[in-house]
């Protein structure tokens, strides 16, 4: 097939469970792009976007020889999680709680376990933490009352120790910025809230995200629309593809293309009422309109390593094409001293597939999130041709499969 020149591209990116605004994305684009384009020898700039906008910024680039313009907007849903984090901190052992009967009482967590055990250990995290810090508070409460009870009525000693209980718990929820217990927490408690049924506000803002799309595809002087998701927003990126699909895509449009980084959908799509998920991953594996790659790295604890969501979900049809699923190597494309410096920073790592790589691969069509964005071939001729990784999996391991409405 002839492969297409972009000079123009429209990159749609969709972040994952993330309380912050846009321009977040748009720094870190600014910061590693610039470390990228040192590396690698390629001009990279940032620029405003035309009639302004707090979410998108346009790149100026020159790559291969090939000069290239792309809009990169991030598509926000932010409001809607700020909306599902509840700041009190019983809030959070109350989500603890119910989030650990649906996966528990459900039976999706065990298959969850044998399929990967890093995720697992992430999901398991803020449930040891929380019960730790808890248990903390408790004891310590506990030993203030003994102490205060040797001086005051045993009713007047309680609230010394209750006290102290409030004030531990307080100040651990005060240092999550830094443990992110109770921010993921509120990660798995969203998606277990309607046991992986889209909630109505975010189903509106996926079709928010899907009509933004369709419009792109018809844009003049575009050749492609890439859209992106990362972690959470992976899942959000398959739905808003697959009610494209689902409409009909327009006749004359620009390349689309999908890239999914990190995921983590087995954790809704082996719930049990993540029907139109499942549906969703079903269609757009059987379609060649949309180039789908999945990139994931098996030292990235947040993410469901080498699984090809579709097939580990149960709904691979006889004539599957999609997702190409490819590891981002980052003990070969990161330097001994870049991992030293990672280690232990689980939630940095997970956001590396954006960031620069300080080890320059060899190959041509190695992973390069940069090139991907902002450079002359599209997503489908830059990695499309590439065989799947080793060590991917593809059984089938969800207990729910069903994609009936």
């Amino acid at each position: 097939m002839a492969m297409t020149e972009v000079r123009r591209r429209l990159v749609f990116y969709i972040p994952g469970f993330d309380p912050f605004p846009p321009r977040r994305y748009r720094e870190l684009y600014r910061r590693e792009g610039a470390e990228q384009a040192r590396l690698s020898g390629y001009e990279l700039t940032l620029l405003p976007a035309p009639g302004g906008g707090r979410n998108a910024f346009e790149i100026a680039s020159k790559m291969e020889g090939v000069a290239v313009s792309a809009r990169y907007e991030v598509l926000p849903w932010h409001d809607l999680v700020r909306r599902a984090m509840p700041e009190g901190i019983g809030a959070s052992y109350l989500q603890l709680l119910r989030t650990a009967r649906v996966y528990i009482g459900s039976g999706a967590l065990w298959p969850l376990v044998g399929l990967r055990k890093g995720p697992m250990i992430a999901s398991f995290y803020p449930v040891a933490v929380l019960l730790a810090q808890l248990f903390t508070a408790l004891v310590a409460g506990w030993l203030t009352f003994r102490l205060a009870a040797g001086w005051l009525p045993v009713w007047l000693a309680a609230g010394p120790g209750l006290l102290v209980v409030w004030g531990i718990l307080h100040l651990c929820q005060r240092l999550d910025r830094r443990i992110f217990a109770h921010y993921l927490m509120h990660d798995f408690a969203y998606v277990a809230r309607l046991r992986g049924a889209y909630p109505a506000d975010l189903s509106a803002r996926i079709d928010e995200f899907s009509a933004k799309i369709r419009a792109a595809l018809t844009a003049a002087d575009v050749d492609e629309v890439l859209v992106i998701g990362h972690s959470s927003g992976v899942h959000l990126g398959v739905s808003a593809l697959s009610r494209l699909l689902a409409e009909g895509l327009p006749e004359r449009r620009a390349e689309l293309s999908f890239l999914s980084l990190g995921q983590a959908v087995p954790m809704v799509s082996f719930l049990t009422d993540a029907t139109e998920l499942r549906r969703d991953l079903r269609r757009l594996s059987a379609q060649d309109q949309i180039a789908w790659i999945d990139v994931t790295a098996p030292s990235d604890g947040c993410t469901f390593a080498l699984c090809d969501p579709v097939a580990v979900s149960g709904v691979a049809p006889p004539d599957q094409r999609w997702p190409l699923v490819l590891s981002a190597a980052f003990t070969q494309t990161l330097s001994p001293a870049k991992r030293r410096s990672l280690r232990g920073r689980f939630f940095r790592l997970h956001f590396q597939y954006l960031c620069a790589f300080d080890r320059l691969p060899q190959r041509s069509d190695a992973y390069d999130f940069f090139r991907i964005t902002a450079g002359p071939m599209t997503l489908r001729d830059r990695l499309g041709g590439r065989r799947p990784s080793a060590g991917r999996i593809t059984r089938a391991a969800s207990k729910y499969q069903s994609t009936a409405p």
